[in-house]
């Protein structure tokens, strides 16, 4: 039997871990699939990276850039439901297994035609369109099977530390580009890419799911319904119908569309504010970008800490987000706002993290992938509409009027509606209040009329 003092240092050494940032890491197989995540954003972050110059290469034009990137986004905005449900349908990891071949047989395949003098513009927007196609499939399958790795406490520091490895793959993907047109060509960074996509492949066979995970997770093929018996598009239009009736689903997309289209978008609005109220130069706006990026960092560091987040904190931390705007807005100088920058990147930080969390793990497994199937439709609508309503927006009012406006619009939407589910809930809570039966009145009991003794 230990000692007894050795007990408490052991519960010591447990609350730590449990409540640090990076307690997924506990699990060999979250560890291997950073690792390969790592790897896999590294090479995607090239592939873009030299994709663009390599439209420009093509055509000339910096708007074939944007119909390339365009072509790319736009089948998570048509077939983003479709592609959940195709999730919900097959075993996980065949599913991401598959969809990681398929991306880098594309990717060496590009490779192939560019170091043969093929590749044009209209062969590259197919291939283009082809992988938004996958990655509508990709998307949600890669998310769903890192969060069966750990319990489900344990999803928002999954969700931390994948964020964590998209920074640090796109700041190698981004550097390492540069080296590869440099030396080797541009085609190499097609073949650094598909080999990423084969080392994710090679690892998910060996993931094993956490042990709740694996107790729910969804039925084999062979004990569902047949296809046949179905409606086309009946899952579909069944993940739809869910996303729908769950208030909280629909308050999470609210809340992120809203900040989506008046916020975040501070590549723009910042850089505007920067260079024209604030007098600075472009050098400037680097030291805010590179504010922004680290306070992300520090955003995911505090998320990784969460446990149990909801909608409410969500909105919470999206209103704050909105205030910070505000202050930014009216800043007076540029040390101001370097001060406030980097708050508003962890907030953002943290409620992107709690808003992933609920979307992920509140739906029942078997829903999960088209729940993440329609949020990625909705969530591309808003993005691709996003950058040209705000630009608009400074166009007639300035940065600091869209920062100030966007800022309010953000915390006044989220308190009304915040006030509105807070009424529905109590009227609710009051229709649903069981009625005590009354007691019966009694019927009034007929007195004789007394008669006078003589």
């Amino acid at each position: 039997m230990p000692p007894a003092a050795s007990v408490p240092e052991s519960a010591r050494k447990t609350r730590r871990l449990d409540s640090s940032p990076w307690r997924c890491l506990a699990v060999p197989s979250m560890r291997w699939w950073s690792a390969a995540n790592l790897v896999s954003n590294t090479g995607a972050w090239m592939q873009l990276t030299v994709q663009n110059l390599l439209v420009l290469q093509i055509t000339g034009s910096a708007a074939a850039t944007g119909l390339s990137l365009a072509v790319q986004a736009g089948p998570g905005l048509l077939l983003g439901v479709f592609g959940g449900a195709v999730v919900d349908r097959w075993p996980l990891k065949v599913t991401a297994a598959v969809s990681q071949a398929v991306l880098a047989v594309i990717a060496f395949s590009t490779a192939a035609l560019i170091g043969a003098g093929l590749l044009n513009m209209p062969v590259l927007l197919v291939l283009a369109a082809i992988t938004g196609i996958v990655n509508t499939i990709d998307g949600p399958a890669t998310s769903l099977l890192g969060n069966d790795l750990v319990p489900r406490t344990d999803v928002p520091s999954a969700i931390a530390l994948g964020s964590m490895v998209h920074s640090a793959g796109r700041l190698a993907g981004t550097a390492l580009a540069a080296v590869a047109v440099g030396t080797l060509g541009t085609g190499s960074a097609y073949v650094v890419n598909g080999i990423s996509f084969l080392c994710v492949t090679a690892v998910i066979p060996f993931l094993r799911p956490a042990g709740e995970a694996a107790a729910i997770r969804r039925p084999s093929p062979e004990k569902r319904p047949a296809p046949a018996k179905r409606a086309p598009g009946g899952d579909a239009r069944a993940g739809v119908a869910y996303f729908l009736g769950k208030p909280g689903l629909v308050a999470l997309a609210g809340i992120t569309a809203v900040s989506s289209v008046f916020g975040r978008n501070y590549q723009l609005t910042l850089a505007v504010l920067v260079i024209g109220p604030l007098s600075a130069d472009e050098s400037d706006f680097g030291t805010v970008s590179t504010v922004l990026a680290v306070g992300g960092i520090l955003g995911a560091v505090v998320a990784g800490r969460l446990r149990n987040p909801t909608v409410r904190l969500v909105g919470v931390l999206a209103a704050c987000g909105g205030l910070l705007q505000v202050a930014a807005g009216l800043a007076p100088g540029l040390m101001v706002l370097i001060a406030l920058v980097i708050p508003m990147a962890v907030v953002e930080s943290v409620s992107d993290t709690a808003g992933s969390t609920v979307l992920q793990t509140e739906p029942e497994p078997e829903m999960r992938g088209r729940v993440l199937g329609v949020w990625r439709s909705a969530s591309t609508g808003w993005q691709l509409a996003g950058p040209p309503l705000l630009g608009l927006l400074v166009e007639f009012a300035g940065a600091r009027g869209t920062l100030v406006a966007g800022g309010l619009l953000i915390a006044g939407a989220i308190a009304a509606g915040g006030l509105r589910a807070r009424a529905v809930a109590r009227k609710a809570a009051v229709s649903d209040r069981p009625v005590l039966p009354q007691e019966p009145v009694p019927a009034p009991v007929s007195v004789p009329a007394l008669t006078p003794v003589a």
